[in-house]
């Protein structure tokens, strides 16, 4: 049962459950958009595009957990993390718009310089706002099941924001061709606006629990040590991980799939639309599994049924017709609203640990590594998809593909990203922290604070 004062006002899960709109706006767009706005409008070369994106991405490798440790020794009148949210939401927006406007080069490497920096820059503005959010989940509430509610709702407009990013730009632009880089600028404004509002939304509807600040600042060796020896948290970002992944390479290579396989591009949006608003009303039903079954177990059965929806798609056949296509979108709804409520509910219960064993938190650190995790994910999954294309001899805007790019599309839409999900799977069967032995540690160190408080 969760204490009542550990119960959070629906009011407060709103406001900052509407702050990962944007971060899921931004993410999916460029998840979806980027690559294929850079080889079909700008007209780079697929390898110059992975560079690009992997010059871009990298920087993040040592961006989070900067920020993660400046984060966690933040003090102010407005808490650790709720600065980050009220300074950094205009730059983020900026950093994004910038991202999608054409330079007037004619070389493919001014070209790839241009947009490695642009992409640099955005994460960085990124991940000063999107790393302090996240670390307000277990700031928010301690309870094991109220954590979850919390994550669904963070999750929903998570969601929310990917079916727009799936839907809306192309609704605007049209096909994705060198003549329409006006409106691929336009919808980028429009985007990071939309993407850094909902932060302010965020910074005033929430309150970080006013124990926390009071606490020593942990050092940078302390943050780095109690991450490597906290056990679950090892495991949780090994779910994290490895489900991503996955999520990065289905994203990154759907519009191929239905453009140049399926023949679906005019209807792409409406395909990808069908996903997001499936996995929107599963939310509520994958909540009630984890709290019947335990988190675990219910990302297992998620995961379980997603890998076999999407590796049907090595065999789907555009003489199938649409009906069974949106079906297959359907089904795979279903268990992308596993994806987005499961991992990260894990992430903030092993907080706890860390606090039971080094009488320290170290949220910031904690969820920097998670979101480090993230990019690397995306570093591989973003610029090897270009990277295929230009081995199996894609080409841009030919509506016939040589039989290798084909093959080359299915293996990304389909058989990579199961293997990704097999891994994580793995992972979630040796996952050491349950519902109970949540509640115990919790009740220890309830205790501990009553018999030592914290210092001024």
């Amino acid at each position: 049962m969760t204490d009542p004062q550990d119960r959070l006002p629906t009011r407060t899960k709103l406001l900052y459950g509407a702050g990962d709109l944007g971060f899921s706006l931004t993410d999916t767009t460029i998840g979806v958009l980027f690559v294929m706005f850079l080889t079909d409008v700008v007209g780079l070369d697929p390898l110059l595009a992975a560079a690009a994106a992997f010059l871009g991405r990298s920087w993040d490798w040592i961006n989070d957990p900067i920020i993660g440790y400046i984060s966690d020794r933040t003090r102010s009148r407005w808490g650790r993390r709720r600065p980050f949210l009220l300074f950094g939401w205009l730059p983020f927006a900026l950093a994004f718009a910038a991202m999608w406007w054409r330079p007037p080069f004619e070389s493919q490497y001014a070209l790839m310089a241009y947009y490695a920096a642009a992409y640099f820059v955005f994460e960085t503005m990124a991940t000063f706002v999107y790393m302090p959010y996240f670390a307000l989940t277990p700031e928010l509430t301690p309870d094991y099941d109220e954590r979850t509610t919390l994550t669904s709702f963070r999750m929903a407009f998570s969601i929310i924001g990917g079916l727009m990013a799936f839907t809306l730009p192309l609704a605007i632009i049209g096909s994705m061709n060198p003549s329409n880089a006006g409106r691929v600028m336009l919808v980028g404004t429009a985007f990071g606006l939309m993407s850094g509002l909902p932060l302010l939304l965020t910074f005033l509807g929430t309150r970080e629990r006013p124990e926390y600040l009071s606490q020593a600042q942990p050092t940078l060796r302390d943050s780095l040590r109690a991450a490597r020896r906290n056990r679950p948290f090892i495991f949780a970002v090994g779910i994290f991980l490895f489900t991503w992944t996955a999520i990065e390479f289905i994203q990154g290579i759907l519009l191929y799939f239905l453009k140049y396989r399926m023949g679906l591009e005019d209807v792409s949006e409406l395909i990808a639309g069908t996903v997001f608003i499936v996995a929107l009303f599963t939310l509520p039903a994958w909540e009630w599994a984890s709290r019947r079954w335990d988190k675990r177990v219910a990302y297992i059965a998620g995961m379980i049924f997603l890998s076999g929806v999407i590796i049907t798609m090595i065999v789907v056949n555009p003489s199938w017709g649409l009906p069974v296509v949106f079906t297959l979108a359907a089904l795979a709804g279903v268990g992308i609203g596993a994806v987005h409520v499961l991992p990260w509910s894990m992430i903030p219960d092993a907080v706890e640990w860390d606090e039971y064993e080094t009488g320290q938190r170290h949220e910031g650190m904690f969820y920097s590594l998670v979101t480090l995790l993230r990019k690397i994910a995306s570093s591989i999954a973003v610029p090897m998809i270009p990277l295929v294309l230009k081995l199996t001899h894609f080409r841009a805007n030919d509506p016939v593909q040589p039989v290798q790019a084909i093959h080359g599309i299915q293996a990304l839409m389909g058989p990579v990203p199961s293997f990704f999900l097999l891994m994580g799977i793995l992972f979630a069967v040796f996952y050491p922290l349950g519902r109970e032995r949540h509640a115990e540690i919790r009740a220890q160190i309830a205790a501990r604070r009553l018999s030592q408080p914290a210092s001024d």
